[in-house]
């Protein structure tokens, strides 16, 4: 859909394509608030501004809709397509794929969630990479992190969602 469309497009089809952004009701309801937008960029910053104020149950609502770095996510939904491409720079050989899984699950016993990083751009090195030193971090830093990634991944899709 276009910009025009998003804007005069019917709330609940608007809204299915912001949660598949970023499964937060709350975000898509100030992004959906703030219709009609005159840009792209415009509506960015709304979005922008609405993923800074998420909060911790916000996060771990989103991230349960996203797959482990490394999974390929299945299906024909948006958001599962979009979660193939960004991850398309994830190799699959079998030492990526033991070194992302046992990344995964040192992450998920340090932190009690999955990995999350806005992959797009990234080879399975620089994904590694982000990991090793994430584990390092205290649980504050951390938290900031992950929805530092998580408004980004959002932003990045809503921009796939709304641009030619």
């Amino acid at each position: 859909m276009d910009l025009a469309t998003f804007n005069a497009a019917p709330a609940p089809e608007v809204t299915g394509q912001l949660l598949a952004c970023c499964d937060v009701t709350a975000w898509a309801e100030a992004v959906l608030a703030g219709r009609p937008y005159d840009t792209v960029d415009d509506l960015s910053a709304t979005a922008d501004r609405a993923a800074r104020r998420l909060g911790p149950a916000d996060v771990d609502r989103a991230l349960a809709a996203h797959p482990r770095i490394g999974d390929r996510a299945g299906g024909p939904a948006t958001d599962a397509a979009w979660s193939r491409e960004e991850q398309s720079g994830v190799a699959t050989d079998s030492r990526t794929r033991t070194a992302l899984q046992d990344g995964n699950r040192a992450y998920e016993e340090r932190f009690g969630r999955v990995f999350l990083i806005c992959a797009t751009g990234l080879d399975a090195e620089q994904i590694l990479g982000a990991l090793r030193t994430r584990l390092g971090h205290d649980d504050a830093t951390e938290a900031a992190v992950v929805a530092d990634e998580l408004r980004r991944i959002a932003l990045l899709r809503l921009r796939k969602a709304v641009e030619p």
